[in-house]
Formats: structure tokens, C-alpha cells, sequence
């Protein structure tokens, strides 16, 4: 169950800046020394592990990342300006790696770690520098070095921030098919997906949460029946639950019972799991009229605890989905902001 989201970038710290060879010019000093400054080092690359992002997709589109280099140095033993260091936010969990030596440069498992993945060049010296005893005027200077450049994979794994369950073709695979870039099988007839399909769910830059689709559960599940068992322990791995309800069965099975059957079957599994937030998802909303959706939606309600999220959507038109990843980005900051100030309450 645990995802890997991989990509290889190009990083490079930026080059040193040369030194300067300057002579002071002065009234009435006719041959003034050496005051050529140092120039400035480069920025180095930086990777930093933040709360706001999880996820490594914006980097499959800006692959190259270059620091600024340095300036060169000034007359009058001024040095130059280094360059800033260029600091790329990636989640919490990521591991840099060399992708030549497959050298591991760097574990970011907190908020605010950081790693240097590509040194800035050393300053060039100015002349200045190499005056000496037997060399009052010299003329050297030195360039600075160049930055460090390297290919960089970057792998994330973490678990699924979304679990989607529910009964076999209830619109699971076509709802994570709609909101992200994985395809998992559908089709128009009942059947299970056989292994967990893992997506990103891009809301905003930098702004994404993974989504699992959990195989369709049967009646039975918790003691085995199906593949329901060998995935149901995995839910308890998300933050949230969606619960995906098809509101007209090929079956002609009422919505209301699948949904109950289904919360048995998580609570026999385990009660912590059944007290894990759960939203309520009707899919299929496409197949009613727009004058009747409000109707059926009001009947569907009546026979549901006060209090649990519910939407309506169609993963087919994708009517009612953007809502659903906005809320659930917006919850999901929501918990993890919880969690920082329950950490830092525990310290």
C-alpha cells in the first residue's frame, strides 16, 4: 500500500564569481598597490522538507534547477555578491539519491530538514590577495570554482492520504480515473478490482493528495469472503475514508442497505477503523434527471446519521468532483495542522 512517487531532476549549484585585479588609484600615490576583491561563492541547491507539500508531481514539469552564481569581485578590496541558495520545498518522507552512484545524499524525514544536494563554487581571489614581499603589484586572480551539478532522483513513498471503499461498481476505479492520472480497469458490468490503484490528486501548485482505490468489498469480507479481508486493514492507514455508494444498482439493491452492509463489514473487521472519518460519496448521480436529482437525493438522506459529509457526483461527467478534492484538500490541511499542534503540545 505504499506509494512511490519517483522523479529524476537536474540540480547545480551556481559557479563562484572571479576575482578582481584592480590597482588603487589615488592622488599622488602614483603606484598604488593591489585592492582587487574576492568574488562571491555560488548558491547552492537545497532541498527542504515541508508540511504544505506532499507530493513530488509539480517536478515532472521544471526538471532543471540552477542556484545564481556569484558575482565577481570590485576595486577597493570589495567582494563580490554571493549567490542565493535555491531552496526546492519536497515532502516530508523524501530521499535524494545520486541517480548515477545511486549514493544517497539525503533523508528528510521532519518538517524543516534540509539536505544540499548541489554545492555552490567557491569564491575566485582577487589580487589583493597575492601581494606579497617580493610581488607588490600582483596580477593574478583566481575564477571561482564551478557548482556542483548532479542528476538527482527524488523517491517519496508514503501511504494513501484517501481510501475509497465500497461495494464491487460502485464507481471506485472511474472516480480515482476522473480526479487523477491513474487508470485502474472499469467496466459496465459487477467486478472487483483485484490490486489497490494508488493517484495523485492535484487541487492546486504544490497542492495534492493521494488517493487508493481499495477493492470492492463483499458481503463476508471481514472473515475473508472475496479480497476484501486483505485490503480492509489497509484503510486504516488514510486520514480519510470515501465511501463510494452506487445510487442505482444493476442489482436493484437499495443504497441505504449497501451502505450499512458496508459499515458492518468494516466494523467487524475493527471498530477503530469504523470510527475513522468517513464521507459518504453518491456516484452515478448522472443517471437521474436534473429535475429529479434533489428528490432522490432528500429520500437517500432520510436513512442517514446527522452529521456525516455527503456528496453527490457523477465520476463519468465528472459533475461534483472538483468540490470533492477542494474539501478534501482544505480537511486534510485541516488534520495535519492538528497534528503539528498536538506534537508540539506532547514536547
Amino acid at each position: 500500500m505504499k506509494f512511490v512517487d519517483e522523479v529524476v531532476i537536474e540540480v547545480a549549484g551556481g559557479d563562484g564569481g572571479p576575482g578582481s585585479m584592480s590597482f588603487r588609484r589615488e592622488k599622488y600615490i602614483p603606484r598604488g598597490g593591489p585592492d582587487g576583491g574576492d568574488g562571491g561563492d555560488g548558491g547552492s541547491v537545497i532541498l527542504e522538507a515541508c508540511t504544505g507539500v506532499n507530493t513530488l508531481v509539480d517536478y515532472r514539469y521544471k526538471r532543471k534547477h540552477l542556484a545564481p552564481k556569484g558575482d565577481r569581485g570590485h576595486g577597493e578590496q570589495r567582494s563580490g555578491k554571493g549567490g542565493e541558495d535555491l531552496v526546492l520545498p519536497v515532502p516530508i518522507g523524501t530521499m535524494a539519491y545520486d541517480a548515477e552512484t545511486d549514493e544517497c545524499i539525503g533523508d528528510l524525514v521532519a518538517a524543516g530538514q534540509r539536505a544540499v544536494v548541489a554545492q555552490g563554487g567557491f569564491h575566485g581571489l582577487g589580487n589583493i590577495r597575492f601581494k606579497s614581499s617580493i610581488n607588490r603589484a600582483p596580477r593574478k586572480t583566481t575564477p571561482g570554482t564551478p557548482g556542483e551539478r548532479r542528476a538527482l532522483r527524488l523517491e517519496l513513498k508514503l501511504l494513501a492520504d484517501v481510501g475509497l471503499l465500497g461495494l464491487p461498481n460502485a464507481g471506485k476505479s472511474s472516480l480515482i480515473r476522473s480526479i487523477s492520472a491513474a487508470t485502474p480497469k472499469v467496466a459496465d458490468y459487477p467486478f472487483t478490482t483485484l490490486h489497490p490503484h494508488l493517484g495523485v490528486v492535484r487541487v492546486g501548485e504544490l497542492k495534492s493528495f493521494v488517493v487508493a482505490d481499495i477493492p470492492g468489498l463483499i458481503e463476508g469480507a471481514a472473515e475473508g469472503a472475496g479480497l476484501g479481508d486483505k485490503f480492509l486493514r489497509h484503510l486504516a492507514r488514510n486520514r480519510i475514508l470515501l465511501h463510494v455508494v452506487d445510487v442505482e444498482p444493476i442489482d436493484g439493491s437499495d443504497p441505504i442497505a449497501n451502505i450499512q452492509l458496508i459499515r458492518r463489514e468494516v466494523e467487524n473487521h475493527n471498530p477503530e477503523l469504523a470510527a475513522k472519518e468517513c464521507w459518504l460519496v453518491f456516484n452515478k448521480i448522472d443517471l437521474w434527471g436534473e429535475d429529479e436529482r434533489e428528490t432522490h437525493l432528500a429520500v437517500l438522506k432520510q436513512g442517514l446519521h446527522a452529521g456525516i459529509p455527503v456528496y453527490a457526483i457523477s465520476a463519468i461527467t465528472g459533475e461534483g468532483t472538483t468540490r470533492l478534492c477542494q474539501d478534501i484538500m482544505s480537511r486534510l490541511d485541516a488534520l495535519l495542522a492538528e497534528e503539528l499542534i498536538d506534537d508540539n503540545s506532547a514536547q
